[in-house]
């Protein structure tokens, strides 16, 4: 079936005109001026609205196992959501547990997601470090389409790696041409602070903040950054949340080094007063790590997307729900961490940023869509509005407009950290493969339509000129002995 989007205002991330869309056979077959629709195709009319590329969540975590329990969110109904919300692709992770193969873990995502109705593709974390590890990592890179290796840095006793973990995994990542990303929080400290605010008697939500200060953040950021700077490898830090690792990140790339920020919806538009309702069950619901922060950290993070040291958005979308929370009641160290938005995050990025003048609609288009498929290697497939490029599309209504809640979204839990605040800016038609999946309030997604798309590798001769450049930078100095 082809699709005629008719009559809108093409939005990029390079670029604003007038001109129509047509998508035929899965991909964008012309841009440019009125097009005609072929015999049969379905007319799309998008007068007075913008035509962008789809959105690409970064980071999403569907049917994760973890803290005891296993995220309420299905790979279907957590692409049905975000499809709903006009994001056509998410980019989860495959998290093996420590001493287990990354190869078998893989292989278990991969089943689970092909029920997924968008398009996906996978992180894979490294939990733990051996020659096995270090041979599946070109494995996956060279046979199973994974660019991009995840490092937590927090969760001592279950997924924490240590330094020379992160040294060995970044110094494979540069061989093989692919990113490290990292959750940079210092587990050690975090740990310590949890003792010590339980023996306090302090077990309620609000201890997860107090636990996970910024400056936990912060000194995780910097070291990590630190650790890539050595080996010369490129770094992306997921979900900054504060000032400190913002100021970490904005540093180094001043200094010149490849370093990559995220930021999460909800780390922009909610401060940590959640931590502190009297309803235990609100706020245990709002509890994610990194945690929520204060006011100023919002607007330090919205200038670092304004800057350009933060270049994407994403949800870490991990859902669960009020009796899984439930774990926690009486100690915030086992309240599962993890919040939704993933049908969310285009609209409160459009109402916040571009309706507040924070951001230009082309550089929604770069934070929502096309840096993420430029770093994690899709691009111009995903991200873009060109000829040959997926249609995967989304039909802007600027003036349209939708009150968020719990009762009326379609991610698979039963609370909503947006719950009761109105966007002006929403979807009127989502596209995915060329499909029509959201229209008019309506959702059409089918589950196991969705693809796994591999994610080339970079060239492997960047590896060899940042082992160069070191080597020139730290040459020793020949001296000659006294005569």
């Amino acid at each position: 079936m082809s699709i005629l989007i008719r009559g809108g205002t093409v939005v990029t991330a390079d670029e604003t005109r007038r001109a129509d869309v047509l998508c035929v056979e899965g991909r964008i077959a012309a841009v440019g001026d009125k097009l005609e629709a072929p015999g049969g195709a379905r007319v799309i009319d998008a007068g007075g609205q913008l035509v962008m590329p789809g959105g690409i969540d970064p980071h999403t975590h569907m049917e994760l196992p973890f803290m005891g329990t296993v995220a309420s969110e299905s790979f279907y109904s957590g692409t049905a959501a975000a499809m709903a919300g006009g994001t056509t692709m998410i980019i989860d992770f495959v998290i093996p547990n420590p001493g287990t193969s990354l190869l078998a873990a893989y292989d278990q995502w991969r089943a689970w997601a092909k029920k997924s109705a968008s398009d996906y593709s996978f992180h894979v974390a490294v939990t733990w470090w051996s020659d096995e590890v270090r041979d599946e990592m070109a494995v996956l890179t060279k046979e199973r389409g994974v660019n991009s290796f995840k490092h937590f840095m927090a969760y001592k006793g279950a997924i924490m790696v240590s330094d020379e973990q992160m040294l060995q995994s970044f110094q494979r990542c540069l061989e093989l041409g692919a990113v490290p990303t990292v959750h940079a929080e210092n587990g050690e400290i975090v740990w310590h602070l949890q003792q010590a605010l339980k023996r306090q008697g302090i077990t309620g939500p609000e201890g997860h903040p107090l636990s996970r200060p910024p400056v936990v953040e912060g000194e995780a950021a910097n070291r990590v950054i630190k650790i890539a700077e050595v080996v010369g490898s490129p770094i992306y830090i997921v979900h900054n949340s504060c000032i400190e690792s913002l100021e970490a990140i904005t540093r180094a790339r001043l200094a010149g080094q490849r370093v990559f920020g995220e930021v999460l919806a909800g780390h922009l538009v909610i401060d940590d007063s959640v931590y502190r309702h009297p309803d235990w069950n609100y706020a245990a619901a709002h509890v994610m790590s990194p945690p929520f922060r204060s006011k100023e950290n919002q607007e330090a993070l919205w200038r670092g997307l304004q800057s350009g040291n933060l270049q994407t958005t994403a949800t870490d979308h991990c859902c669960f729900c009020a009796d899984q929370k439930a774990m926690g009641k009486d100690d915030f160290t086992r309240i599962p961490n993890g919040t939704g938005g993933v049908e969310d995050r285009m609209a409160v990025l459009w109402h916040h940023g571009v309706g507040s003048g924070r951001l230009t609609a082309n550089e929604f288009v770069r934070v929502t869509s096309t840096n993420a498929a430029q770093i994690f290697n899709l691009y111009p497939r995903k991200g873009s509005v060109s000829v040959g490029a997926d249609a995967d599309l989304v039909v802007w209504d600027p003036a349209g407009s939708r009150t968020i809640s719990a009762k009326t979204h379609h991610q698979k839990v039963d609370f909503n950290i947006f719950e009761g605040m109105t966007v002006k800016g929403v979807p009127s038609h989502t596209i995915s493969q060329g499909k029509v999946v959201w229209a008019d309030g309506k959702l059409d997604a089918v589950e196991g339509a969705g693809r796994y798309v591999d994610r080339p590798t970079f060239p492997p001769v960047f590896a060899a000129l940042a082992l160069q450049n070191r080597l020139k930078a730290h040459r020793p100095v020949v001296r000659r002995a006294a005569e």
